[in-house]
């Protein structure tokens, strides 16, 4: 069995662009390296101080180095028919595939990785970083941080767990194309991969800190959170590489996912969640009767709006809300406080798009009449209601409520008769925002998979 033993330097750690920088490949036959190829790259893009002062490569050394397309065959040729192994494999792999793919060529090689590799022959100690494990096993590195070195020091390494796997029953286990060691992260357990149900909540990925770096949700946590370590995107090989933990909350639904979600994002503000991080809705949305008697909707600053009808996180947030509703309705854009007042109709009669409240081409209550609906649509979810979904077992059922027009919390329960009295003391309680609000919207428009109790 040949092995090639495989080390990169990139241009960055995991950022956009993200291009390798130097690459080590020893071709290992178990006893001895039997050939060599190392070489500095090229990236086409500029290398950032911190990684020049990580691995001394600076932009000067590369600039006569080979492109990567210009190694490509001699890559394909020392690694083809051998085992690609690096330490955490899937970054080096992974940053190596994508080049081929982005030269419209593949490459696929079966892996090992040898973090997860020691975790195995050599247990018990604090850290596998190759700096870490390789000063514990008193294994020296002549050029951290530069890929020869880390290479020549990976191979050594290798080379201890081939000897202390005396029968080689491990590594052909981690070579079992059933086996999963080659796609999870490195400092991840199988054994907690392996335990993750394959049922409807959410999971949260954690650092080797314990910190929650990665809250999402799933109909299949198991197949979800493979998903990931499946991506090769930058972003998703960077955030895998941190993953040494993974939990989970069974919710049975996905609209109860969806919520717990949305405020874990909020509570723990995770590294790699961007989406849902602020917390602050600054901007409100209003509306009242102008002079001529037309419906005026207007965005303001929260705290000057005494009972707003949807909240925002920004200008930009309800600039878009209410583009949205003038296209879905027919509004006029001057009465949405989109388009500037003054005389004459405004840009969307013109192209047909308003009915031309505006100008007086339309009746004032025919055109109340729609801002009032677009209204019931910002309210109609909220009624005082009771949504009933499916539990985390079939005795139990999922419950949302919304009382006095906001959303409470949610709670399991098993009792037959459900209300907000009777399961008071069983309830999630969660805030309120436009995020629970636009969340629990679109369920209720896209799924059937509820029913609703209705309440004074």
């Amino acid at each position: 069995m040949k092995y090639a033993i495989v080390d990169i330097e990139t241009s960055g750690f995991g950022g956009t662009p993200n291009k390798i920088t130097e690459i080590a490949i020893f071709l290992f036959d178990g006893t001895k390296v039997i050939d060599e190829f190392t070489t500095l790259v090229n990236p086409e893009c500029s290398i950032p101080s911190y990684i020049t002062g990580l691995t001394a490569i600076t932009n000067e050394m590369v600039a006569d180095a080979p492109k990567f397309y210009e190694i490509a065959k001699e890559i394909l040729t020392i690694t083809r028919d051998a085992i690609f192994v690096a330490h955490n494999v899937n970054f080096d792999y992974g940053l190596i595939r994508k080049e081929f793919q982005e030269l419209g060529g593949g490459f696929n090689r079966k892996k090992l990785c040898t973090v997860r590799l020691s975790r195995k022959v050599f247990p018990g100690y604090k850290s596998y970083s190759l700096g870490n494990i390789c000063a514990a096993l008193d294994i020296p590195i002549n050029g951290r941080h530069r890929a020869r070195g880390d290479a020549e020091a990976t191979v050594e390494l290798l080379k201890r767990a081939i000897s202390a796997d005396s029968n080689g029953e491990l590594i052909a286990s981690f070579l079992n194309p059933r086996n999963k060691q080659g796609t999870l992260p490195p400092n991840l357990e199988s054994k907690t991969f392996n335990e993750l149900p394959a049922s409807t909540g959410v999971y949260y990925f954690k650092g080797l800190n314990g910190k929650i770096i990665y809250v999402g949700k799933a109909k299949n946590i198991k197949q979800r959170v493979m998903s990931h370590f499946r991506d090769s995107s930058s972003k998703e090989r960077k955030m895998t590489q941190d993953v040494a933990d993974v939990t989970y909350f069974i919710t049975g639904n996905e609209l109860i996912a969806f919520l717990l979600e949305s405020a874990e994002i909020k509570k723990h503000y995770p590294l790699y969640n961007r989406a849902q991080k602020r917390i602050k809705e600054t901007i409100g949305l209003t509306y009242y009767k102008n002079q001529k008697g037309i419906i005026q909707l207007v965005s303001n600053a929260s705290k000057l709006i005494q009972a707003p009808i949807a909240k925002f996180y920004s200008e930009r947030d309800a600039r878009s809300y209410l583009d949205k509703l003038i296209v879905d309705f027919q509004l006029c854009p001057k009465h949405c406080s989109i388009e500037r007042g003054g005389k004459g109709s405004c840009f969307s009669y013109g192209i047909k798009k308003c009915k031309g409240v505006c100008c007086e081409r339309e009746d004032i209550e025919q055109y109340n009449a729609r801002v009032l609906s677009a209204i019931e649509t910002i309210q109609g979810d909220f009624k005082n209601e009771t949504l009933i979904l499916k539990g985390r077992n079939p005795r139990e059922k999922g419950v949302v409520f919304i009382k006095n027009g906001k959303y409470i919390g949610y709670a399991f329960t098993t009792k037959r008769k459900i209300s907000f009295e009777r399961c008071e003391n069983e309830i999630f309680y969660q805030n309120d925002n436009s995020d629970t609000r636009r969340i629990i919207s679109t369920y209720k428009r896209s799924s059937s998979d509820y029913r609703v109790l209705e309440h004074e």
